[in-house]
């Protein structure tokens, strides 16, 4: 999930950007945790990307229809940064992606993959205020994305065929991807690529660009983009499980995340799919739809409200 988000510095500086213009929903500083969910507000956070908003606002509105009282803390920035308010209780109910949210967690597990492994490392890991719900079939996961020109030129299906010529490439990612063990670090411990060099792009759509225009060879984009279809790029196989299961799933300050918003929540976990993603995804990009109105659809679609 993993999931296209900022460096750390940089977020903190986006976020209380963002705030300044009026990020969240009561104009006030994304970052400042609020009532911790005092006199039954639950507030629900966002990273600082569309898909992730998205499923804030997928959450939110769930919870809103069995009379849940919501609050708004979105695009807040990076893992880095809104991890620390959940597990805070300044935020009470966050979209996660099970897979990069064990990575934070437990820097030292690279061996579990599947949904259920992760979950259940999750569960030992997490912070007993902490808690993940339901998974949905959903997932979005980091993947290593080339063009169709590049496929075709070094004969690439998987990542394990990058190494004869990692040496001659430029990725290109987000920040963090430099740092992350799902990212450069992972490359190079589990299939041995060395690369020439890293290019740090802000953004999912700068990294595309960038592909596109051959800037890069290799860029780290999200599986569910709409572009990977769109434009006829090769999202590299992973047959190490580098990347590992991408879930999403509710991750709740628990105590103060009540039945009735559970069971909300893991309604929501039962409906979602992937292609769902990659729908809601592509209408928010070729429609410029808001995601709180995209969200609304596919609540009512699916029979949450």
């Amino acid at each position: 999930m993993s999931r296209m988000i900022r460096g750390a510095g940089l977020v903190l500086a986006a976020a209380l950007a963002l705030s300044a213009c009026g990020g969240g929903d009561d104009g006030g500083d994304p970052l400042k945790g609020g009532d911790k969910g005092s006199g039954g507000t639950v507030t629900v956070g966002s990273a600082d990307f569309a898909e992730s908003e998205l499923l804030g606002e997928i959450y939110a509105q769930a919870m809103e229809a069995k009379g849940v009282k919501v609050a708004r803390k979105f695009k807040i920035g990076a893992r880095e940064v809104y991890y620390g308010q959940v597990e805070s209780g300044a935020i009470q109910v966050f979209p996660e992606y099970n897979g990069a949210l064990l990575a934070r967690v437990d820097k030292t597990n690279t061996t579990a993959a599947t949904t259920e492994d992760v979950d259940t490392a999750l569960k030992q890991k997490l912070p007993p205020a902490l808690e993940i719900l339901d998974p949905s079939k959903a997932e979005d996961k980091d993947a290593l994305v080339v063009t169709a020109e590049t496929a075709a030129k070094y004969k690439l299906k998987t990542i394990e065929d990058l190494k004869p010529v990692a040496k001659d490439l430029v990725v290109g990612g987000p920040p963090e991807f430099k740092t992350r063990q799902q990212g450069m670090l992972g490359l190079e411990k589990v299939y041995g690529l060395t690369f020439k060099q890293f290019k740090s792009l802000d953004t999912g759509p700068i990294t595309l660009a960038n592909l596109k225009k051959g800037q890069i060879q290799a860029g780290n984009l999200f599986t569910t983009n709409p572009a990977i279809t769109k434009d006829k790029l090769v999202p590299l196989e992973d047959p190490k499980n580098l990347f590992g299961a991408q879930n999403v799933l509710p991750l709740v300050y628990k105590s103060k995340v009540d039945d009735t918003a559970r069971q909300a929540l893991n309604a929501v976990s039962a409906k979602l799919t992937t292609q769902d993603l990659i729908d809601m995804n592509g209408t928010m990009e070729t429609e410029k739809a808001d995601p709180e109105d995209v969200a609304k659809e596919w609540l009512k679609k699916a029979g949450l409200v």
